[in-house]
């Protein structure tokens, strides 16, 4: 078990894109998925995670696809990541959804973004929000903030300022600033 928590910390870092509170998220609430993920495809995935830190977007394409396809998260979400770097949106969402139907928090927070802000997708705020709230209940801080954005402005769901405290409190406990600023806003009547 330490090997594959050493082993989940090292592929996560090496992913630039992930925060460190995604990466603590990641290791807590999605660990099993994640972990499975890298007990069965270990070296294929660091030479993707080598790749796209590196940017090579066409070599991360070439070698996630194979282990995506057969239902890998990590390189399903990696796909999404490499191809909206792209600005292939259309294809990212693809993957994304993939991922967050199976259950991957960091992937569904991603498909509520992309739902939000009409990426790949006809903007949807409702289900942006079904989206938000699969990853907000796993414990995912962006997501948390984004719901209490979405509450605050009434996008999507009935606006109300006490779930929209709510959700940015969360997300500013578990380390999103942007959360502790909506929630000061919120203390301060704003």
């Amino acid at each position: 078990m330490k090997f594959t928590k050493t082993l989940l910390t090292t592929a996560l870092f090496s992913l630039s894109v992930f925060s460190t509170t995604q990466i603590a998220y990641a290791e807590t609430n999605n660990a099993e998925l994640v972990e499975q993920a890298i007990l069965s495809d270990g070296e294929q995935l660091k030479r993707v995670m080598e790749a796209f830190e590196r940017e090579e977007f066409d070599t991360v394409i070439s070698l996630a696809q194979p282990l995506a396809a057969q239902g890998n998260v990590m390189a399903q979400s990696v796909l999404g990541f490499a191809y909206a770097s792209r600005e292939e949106y259309f294809q990212a969402f693809k993957w994304y959804q993939k991922a967050a139907e199976q259950g991957y928090a960091l992937a569904q927070s991603y498909l509520g973004f992309m739902y939000d802000n009409g990426r790949g997708v006809k903007q949807d705020y409702f289900q942006a929000f079904k989206w938000y709230q699969k990853a907000a209940e796993q414990g995912d801080a962006s997501a948390q903030n984004n719901l209490g954005i979405m509450y605050r402005l009434g996008k999507g769901v009935k606006q109300d300022d006490n779930l929209a405290k709510m959700w940015a409190g969360k997300a500013c406990e578990n380390g999103e600033q942007n959360g502790c600023d909506v929630y000061r806003m919120l203390n301060e009547g704003k």
